[in-house]
């Protein structure tokens, strides 16, 4: 109960400041308002998504030499922590005056941000494979998420607030909730301080070279097969979370939207991953975190076709796509996760788990290749293009070893 308490403190502060710099709605709109271009928005969102992946193989090697892990943790939170400050800073004092510049120093802080974050999710991810045994972590994954949901939802309100007053024009209102974002992460971290981790076996291996360890990867991926196959899923399902922050910038430029539909958007997405904890739940527990992802993949497949049909119904309608966004987010977490645990070694985790991220290497190119795509041809072929190939991520998944209760 103990370790239950102190992950759901984490979850609740985390997901209240991820409200803050919600990366499908109020990010895009901030650099949007900023005058960013697609190009522009594409490439940071390469940096954000895609700079953790570069080095979590060195990350995760260097981890694995230490038998206690929570450190790296706590400082890839604070380091964060300064991201949310320092982008709150600049847009506070130099939105109005250089919006430029305060576009190319989100640079700087998205990659601060990124980096950090790829560091302490492999310690985070470790930490919960050596605290909860197997058959608990789905439950935890989904009491963690639900506690979560409801704190974004206050998160939401929160934003819904402060876009929706005149007393906080722009660009007061985005270096509040950054600022917000920024303190929540401070107070998330102060639940890691009452962890009890016990210390990781740290195996001859784990200390060789790393160019040594280097040559082991492709020995690693032909022994598990598994491992390898969900390694392609992950680039796969790079282009779902690729397109998810454009639908904001499509919604802002078909229906020319104020940004008081900011918060609406946020609320419709926070109230989907709030609903859908119940589902992935129940799926998790019967048939396992693999079929949570599979479930997710279908989705991610399915919300650009239903974003094509949505343009034509108007803003109000449109928060639909939203809402099933709140759906794949809320189900990515309580399934990929839980899922990589189980298809991984226990006693070589970290190095697992950093070759897992380096190799999603679509994720650093797919963003920004997404916003020249966006760019050059238009939207729709980018939604049609990313549905398809969540197919061909669906059909692969297919190929692995088969869920519970469907052996034949």
């Amino acid at each position: 109960m103990r370790t239950y308490l102190i992950f759901i403190w984490h979850g609740i502060f985390l997901s209240l400041t991820m409200s803050m710099i919600d990366f499908n709605t109020v990010f895009p709109a901030l650099v949007t308002d900023l005058g960013g271009s697609k190009v522009t928005f594409g490439l940071l969102f390469s940096v954000l998504l895609g700079a953790p992946y570069l080095l979590n193989f060195i990350f995760g090697h260097y981890i694995s030499r230490h038998s206690f892990r929570r450190k790296f943790l706590l400082v890839g939170i604070y380091l964060r922590g300064l991201s949310f400050f320092g982008m709150a800073a600049t847009t506070y004092f130099l939105a109005a005056r250089a919006p430029g510049f305060v576009v190319m120093s989100f640079f700087l802080w998205t990659l601060l941000f990124s980096v950090s974050g790829g560091f302490a999710g492999i310690s985070y991810t470790d930490i919960i494979g050596k605290l909860v045994t197997p058959g608990k972590r789905g439950k935890l994954y989904a009491a963690k998420q639900f506690a979560s949901s409801i704190a974004s939802f206050l998160g939401g309100v929160i934003v819904a607030g402060a876009f929706s007053t005149s007393r906080l024009p722009f660009p007061d209102n985005y270096s509040l909730v950054l600022g917000m974002g920024g303190a929540g992460l401070l107070i998330a971290s102060v639940a890691f301080w009452f962890i009890r981790e016990p210390p990781s076996p740290v195996a001859p291996e784990d200390r060789i070279p790393l160019r040594a360890l280097l040559r082991r990867v492709p020995k690693i991926l032909r022994e598990n097969r598994e491992f390898l196959r969900f390694v392609i899923v992950q680039n796969l399902t790079s282009f779902s979370l690729m397109v998810m922050p454009f639908y904001m910038v499509f919604a802002k430029e078909r229906f020319a939207i104020p940004d008081s539909y900011i918060g609406r958007y946020l609320l419709f997405q926070i109230t989907g991953a709030i609903l859908s904890n119940l589902m992935w739940g129940l799926i998790s527990s019967r048939r396992g975190p693999k079929a949570v992802v599979w479930t997710c993949v279908v989705l991610g497949g399915v919300i650009p076709l239903a974003a094509i049909g949505g343009a034509y119904l108007g803003p109000n309608a449109f928060a639909l796509i939203f809402f099933l966004v709140g759906f794949v987010m809320s189900g990515r977490r309580v399934g990929f996760d839980p899922y990589t645990l189980e298809i991984i070694p226990e006693e070589e985790r970290p190095v697992y788990l950093g070759i897992q991220g380096s190799l999603n290497v679509l994720s650093v190119v797919i963003p920004f290749l997404g916003g020249v795509l966006i760019h050059l041809f238009g939207y729709y072929p980018v939604f049609i293009l990313t549905a398809v190939i969540m197919g061909i991520a669906f059909l692969l998944l297919t190929r692995g070893k088969p869920l519970p209760g469907t052996e034949h």
